[in-house]
């Protein structure tokens, strides 16, 4: 978890992901400043499983890459959607 905060400045993603990021969180900002601020947020949950990390904060989750820091995806978590 350490890992990912000491290296905010690598996360990136590709144009899909950048679609699916803006879709996905009805974004009309930045989608990686988004994300980026979840990730350095005190309060978010970051948790490794198999070759990605999951950071969950509120109501969003977003699926980073452990090894290239790739936002694969981000999304609401379906019990706060309305």
């Amino acid at each position: 978890m350490i890992k990912l905060l000491t290296n905010i400045e690598k996360i990136h993603t590709t144009k899909m992901g950048i679609d699916r990021i803006i879709r996905n969180l009805s974004l009309t900002s930045d989608p990686i400043d988004f994300c980026n601020k979840i990730v350095l947020n005190p309060n978010a949950r970051i948790t490794e499983k198999g070759k990605n990390y999951y950071v969950t904060l509120d109501n969003f989750v977003i699926t980073i890459n452990k090894y290239s820091y790739t936002i694969i995806t981000a999304h609401k978590i379906k019990e706060f959607e309305e």
